[in-house]
């Protein structure tokens, strides 16, 4: 066997392709084929199979996609319901790629329908463990409950990863490689490591699923200090389960105008410091200048599934990127459109008199936009007033306007999309953004 994982780094996403014998088979796809396509090339493999562990919540796959330009067969377990051309994948299933053999096995907890697979070839197992097994971590069982037509509480999902991690894993080997399709800062887990990979043998030692303990206490553990649900999670989930359309098409309808203006909602992708010293009066702030930057978790938590927005870039050359960026998530359908501004009628955002706001805090209403997990492990001011990033369009109204507004986080990358809102929805109030000068009141 030979496996290839891809890494897409801003939603820490690991999908896999397996060639064996001139046979290959793609797990977990993300939105864009063209790198498993240009894979299969390199090795003069052919697309027999494309295998999804469950419907994900953070990122829209190209599994049907895969389907119609290859002719690939997709897998998926039974109990997913999912309403594209498939083939149930369930325990006591079992497929032949080449000379290797894959099995799946029921692994609820994550999803309901989650599955972990089992490739074998001679003395080599391999375990594609989706979002059931993390490097260190299991994954979090509360994203059902509002995510997906599929309900599932998360009470009952934490029984069923107690028990997947109780039973499911007891007669694979130590030496079995563990290829989970998370890594450490996806939302899809808490305390993830850094690692790609494992051995079972090593989750076995090291992560705390394993350890010995009862139900009650595990569930509490899992359960305990998750953090915040983004709102484009259960659109993805439903978008999966139907399966995407083509992803090319779809891009190519966004129209594009150079030197323009917008109306209505208006995000921003530029440098912070672009932003600041320009835009588009209303305008959010959300970065995409940066290859490893949050920006598909952060447009889909503040921007609605459904909510038409035009984008504005830096220029023409950053059009397809940011464009796939946002087909990440499913929501290129509610672009009106993407433009660069003509440097007319922009607005600037006044700089922070930082000195000031040490010797005068109490001049100032200070906003913590930083999740309240964060919040609670310690706080930059006392008087802070918490509103998560994620909810502050919908909790801007409860803010006092009767001083000059500060926004921080715990870098500067969300402050910056938190002063933009407030500066938009609490106009015409003075709205500074702290950035990178938080460190400083460390």
């Amino acid at each position: 066997m030979k496996i290839k994982q891809f890494e897409y780094k801003p939603l820490s996403h690991y999908s896999y392709a397996l060639v064996s014998n001139g046979e290959m088979v793609i797990i977990d796809p993300e939105r864009d084929p063209m790198q498993y396509y240009a894979f299969a090339n390199a090795h003069n493999a052919k697309i027999v199979g494309v295998i999804e562990t469950h419907p994900h919540a953070d990122f829209v796959s190209s599994h049907l996609q895969i389907h119609k330009e290859t002719g690939a067969v997709i897998y998926n377990s039974e109990k997913l319901g999912a309403d594209y051309p498939h083939q149930a994948f369930d325990e006591g299933d079992s497929i032949k790629v080449g000379k290797a053999t894959f099995k799946a096995i029921n692994t609820p907890g994550h999803s309901p329908d989650s599955i972990t697979i089992v490739a074998t070839e001679g003395e080599e197992t391999i375990l594609f463990t989706g979002d059931t097994l993390f490097i260190g971590d299991v994954g979090r069982p509360d994203l059902r409950e509002n995510a997906g037509k599929m309900k599932a509480k998360r009470q009952e999902l934490a029984e069923a990863m107690y028990h997947t991690i109780q039973n499911k894993f007891t007669d694979l080997p130590d030496d079995a490689i563990v290829y989970p399709a998370h890594g450490a800062g996806s939302l899809c887990g808490k305390s993830m490591s850094e690692a790609n990979s494992s051995t079972l043998g090593n989750e076995r030692m090291g992560n705390w699923a394993f350890k010995e303990q009862g139900q009650e206490q595990f569930i509490d553990a899992l359960l305990d200090n998750q953090s915040f649900i983004p709102s484009y999670f259960g659109f993805n989930v439903d978008v999966n389960k139907i399966g995407a359309e083509n992803l090319r098409p779809g891009i190519a309808e966004v129209p594009f105008k150079m030197y323009a203006a917008a109306k209505g909602l208006i995000v921003d992708v530029r440098e912070e410091a672009q932003f600041k010293n320009g835009h588009l009066m209303g305008s959010i702030n959300i970065q995409a200048t940066s290859e490893e930057s949050k920006f598909e978790t952060w447009l889909g938590a503040i921007i609605e599934p459904g909510e038409k927005f035009s984008l504005v870039i830096n220029a023409p050359e950053d059009l397809e990127t940011v464009l796939h960026r946002v087909a990440k998530i499913g929501y290129e359908k509610q672009l009106q459109s993407i433009l660069t501004l003509s440097g007319d009628n922009l607005v600037q955002m006044k700089p922070l008199d930082v000195q000031d706001l040490k010797k005068n805090p109490g001049n100032y209403t200070i906003i913590d936009v930083r999740n309240k997990s964060e919040v609670a492990e310690g706080r930059f001011f006392g008087n802070a007033q918490s509103h998560p990033l994620n909810t502050l369009r919908d909790t801007s109204d409860e803010i006092p306007t009767d001083r000059p507004i500060v926004v921080h986080c715990a870098g500067g990358y969300r402050s910056a999309a938190g002063s933009s809102i407030l500066a938009k929805q609490l106009n015409p109030v003075t709205v500074y953004d702290l950035g990178e000068a938080v460190k400083e009141f460390e």
